[in-house]
């Protein structure tokens, strides 16, 4: 595929926006997605700010119209109904309005909230914003520390694969194991008839996604019971990654908008993440590593989330990092598979066990320039906008050819273009 210009392609990447603009959300996708994800529309809401500020706004609100009382930030909002996706709020059992499901996903919205307000063009709009969404973040990230690290040893659990954001990752495969494969649930799977199955995660995967969402369901999406029942449960590094640069963006909101006692809260959760974070470096591989917190062993697969720790803000093993990339970059042609190219379960086709993701990418390639790593950081952002720019807005590509996979024209793949062209304009 011919790679377009430039300014053409920035220009496309708004239209995704538009087309998958449902009325103050935004989809992913057409059909595949037809609804309102969390960490997706913080990105896209992102993207919305560099051309549209009321609107890339308007995202976040929206999303938090599905925050629950205790806090939680669920991972979909149903808005409207369709059947193109599965499981549909009937599955799920929430008892909310609108219905959403009852698991979260990375908490990005602290860095969106963040970043659209240090970069906005209308500085009292943008306060007013971002005022009314604090006390929201405020208490997604009690909720975080409460709900998912009452011990408060500094590293939240995910519960599921899917509050991870990377499904079928080698990471979990341990996991799964050892996951039931049956369902009280009928599963009607949607996906499949819109992607090539060799895309996505597999028939045996979903029995046990599914497993784990009747399980949580009979127990009444009660945080405390779920922690105690559940047989997926992780320190994934790439979510304690990414809540601690939520952190640190939480903590300049707080500056602002907050009180005393909020910095001090932030920060003693900061202190302890921290060190925490540090437990899961592993030496001979050069990378983090996922914790399972039921056995208590570090989990074998090497992945792109190890390398977003510099997203946030732990910056100590950045030269180890880089040197990690470069080896992994001797197989692929493109920056950053999703798992490292010498493991034998690395599948460049196929959803999280491979794929280059473009707002992994973003992160990966911020942490980098953060920690002072200049030329991981260039590179992983001309690779991103060299894969977007021959193939368009796909949900995923192949590190080894370049090929788009996935759903054709992907909200937050348009977003990160828009974020990378105005970074390098």
């Amino acid at each position: 595929m011919t790679e377009r210009p430039q300014a053409a392609h920035t220009d496309a990447a708004r239209a995704v926006l538009r087309t998958n603009d449902r009325g103050g959300y935004t989809v992913p996708t057409d059909r595949l997605y037809p609804f309102q994800w969390n960490w997706d529309s913080a990105f896209v809401a992102m993207g919305w700010g560099i051309f549209d500020e009321p609107r890339a706004w308007q995202e976040l609100h929206r999303l938090l119209e599905g925050q629950w009382e205790d806090g939680l930030v669920p991972q979909i909002v149903f808005h409207a109904p369709s059947d193109d996706y599965f499981p549909g709020p009937e599955v799920w059992g929430v008892q909310h309005d609108p219905p959403t499901s009852g698991i979260t996903q990375p908490p990005v919205l602290a860095t969106a909230t963040r970043r659209l307000l240090d970069r906005t063009r209308d500085h009292a709009a943008a306060e007013a914003e971002a005022s009314a969404i604090y006390p929201k973040l405020l208490a997604s990230h009690r909720w975080w520390a409460e709900a998912r690290d009452p011990g408060r040893t500094g590293l939240v659990a995910t519960l599921h694969p899917w509050e991870t954001g990377m499904d079928n990752s080698p990471a979990w495969d341990s996991i799964l194991d050892r996951v039931p494969t049956e369902t009280t649930s009928e599963i009607r799977r949607r996906d499949t008839t819109h992607i090539d199955p060799a895309f996505r995660p597999r028939a045996i995967d979903y029995q046990r996604f599914i497993h784990l969402v009747d399980l949580f369901r009979a127990e009444g999406w009660e945080a405390a019971r779920m922690l105690r029942a559940s047989p997926f449960r992780v320190a994934d590094i790439g979510t304690n990654a990414i809540l601690a640069r939520a952190e640190r963006d939480l903590l300049a909101l707080a500056a602002r908008f907050g009180s005393a006692a909020d910095r001090a809260t932030i920060e003693a959760r900061l202190a302890r993440a921290e060190p925490a974070i540090e437990t899961l470096w592993q030496e001979a591989a050069g990378l983090y590593r996922s914790r399972d917190l039921i056995g208590g062993e570090i989990l074998p697969a090497s992945t792109s989330a190890g390398f977003l720790p510099l997203f946030g803000g732990v910056h100590r093993h950045a030269a180890q990092l880089a040197k990690t990339l470069e080896s992994w970059l001797a197989r692929v042609r493109y920056a950053v598979p999703s798992t490292d190219p010498a493991h034998p379960m690395f599948e460049p086709l196929r959803y999280w066990r491979g794929p280059v993701w473009a707002v992994v990418n973003w992160m990966i390639a911020e942490g980098f320039a953060s920690a002072g790593q200049a030329a991981q950081a260039t590179r992983i952002r001309a690779d991103t906008r060299a894969l977007i720019g021959r193939e368009g807005f796909s949900e995923y590509f192949d590190p080894t050819t370049g090929q788009g996979i996935g759903g054709g024209t992907f909200s937050w793949t348009a977003a990160i273009e828009l974020l990378l062209a105005e970074e390098t304009a």
